[in-house]
């Protein structure tokens, strides 16, 4: 059930469980008033910071730490938008920091930065609970940047034909394709090494299924890419910057995410503290800047266009505050509407 009534959207929020988080909260978003209302904690884990919804809504799937160990919690989704616990599947050692599924409810993806791995899972059909890991592929090597001392693999995603899995490396510089075996297992088939230093963290496909947008960390650049869906290979074909030319200060590319009409693409920007909205070139795909929107808040980790395309919640990790902007489908821009929406670090944001 993906809303309440016509004029209202749920949605969640993952978060880093230090200060007042509890876990996973629910905000439901009233599109007649423009406002973001009735933030709860609706699940109790520790630092479930990257969350992912199955496409039939019946099931959520978060990232999970557990004293020394790390891995995948699964919950039921209820009418109301409630979270019924279901397993998790925990392995030693720090938790992931992605989470990603197919259409069918097949599988789960995992991304483990400080580990360097990235791991596929089974889900039961029956009841949506996570199957112990069916494989897990470890990356070898590291980068210029103090920081890539060794591989961290930050976002692994099928891509929209389902025939690969697309996973980022920050640690390598590389963007690695792997096939998916029935069973789950993992068989690289492909990597595209990137600018060396620049940091790769996410990826964003655009609704053509042929063009991809992946967001650096370290350069903040989106760079964008062909998609050969014959091979799995990747290509490069512009890099444009997120920040604006004078600004020299620290600032960290975050998250990444394209409308649903494949005009425009946003990329937060954390430190600037800001969205970069870019139009698209409906026959090159190629992206020109359009505008900076102030997040109104400090480090914006994620955001989320919500499914009627016209509002988007950003998350500021390190203000704890909720950001709500109205969003012009014409013209891709933001304006703001509420920044007094108070939630302990939240990370990732996800509408029902």
């Amino acid at each position: 059930m993906t809303t309440t009534n016509t004029n209202t959207q749920i949605g969640y929020i993952g978060t880093y469980t230090k200060g007042d988080s509890k876990g996973i909260y629910r905000f439901t978003l009233n599109h007649a008033e423009g406002k973001i209302t009735d933030i709860t904690a609706v699940a109790t884990l520790e630092n479930p910071t990257y969350l992912i919804l199955s496409h039939d809504k019946k099931h959520l799937y978060s990232v999970v730490k557990d004293g020394q160990s790390g891995g995948l919690a699964s919950y039921t989704i209820t009418e109301n938008g409630e979270l019924t616990p279901i397993n998790s599947q925990l392995s030693e050692g720090s938790p992931p920091c992605h989470v990603s599924i197919d259409n069918q409810k097949q599988y789960l993806f995992s991304a483990n930065y400080h580990k360097g791995t990235v791991e596929s899972y089974l889900i039961d059909h029956e009841n949506g609970s996570v199957l112990p890991a069916a494989s897990i592929i470890k990356h070898e090597g590291s980068g210029p940047d103090p920081r890539q001392e060794k591989p961290h693999i930050h976002y692994a995603g099928l891509t929209p034909d389902e025939k690969y899995l697309a996973v980022v490396d920050l640690g390598i510089d590389a963007l690695v394709t792997y096939k998916v075996s029935e069973n789950g297992t993992l068989t690289n088939v492909n990597s595209l090494l990137l600018k060396a230093g620049s940091g790769p963290r996410h990826l964003t496909f655009h609704p053509n299924g042929k063009i991809a947008y992946l967001m650096t960390e370290f350069s903040s650049e989106v760079i964008a890419l062909n998609y050969h869906s014959e091979n799995g290979l990747f290509t490069e074909f512009q890099s444009i910057s997120t920040l604006p030319a004078d600004f020299k200060e620290n600032s960290q590319g975050s998250a990444i995410h394209i409308s649903a009409d494949g005009c425009f693409v946003y990329a937060g920007n954390r430190g600037h503290n800001s969205i970069a909205v870019f139009g698209v070139n409906e026959e090159t795909g190629e992206l020109s800047f359009l505008e900076h929107t102030s997040t109104e808040g400090d480090w914006p980790r994620d955001f989320a266009i919500d499914p009627s395309g016209k509002y988007v919640v950003a998350s500021n990790q390190e203000s704890s505050n909720l950001v709500l902007f109205a969003r012009d489908e014409s013209t891709g821009k933001l304006t703001l509407l509420q920044t007094d929406i108070t939630l302990p670090h939240p990370v990732c944001v996800k509408f029902l």
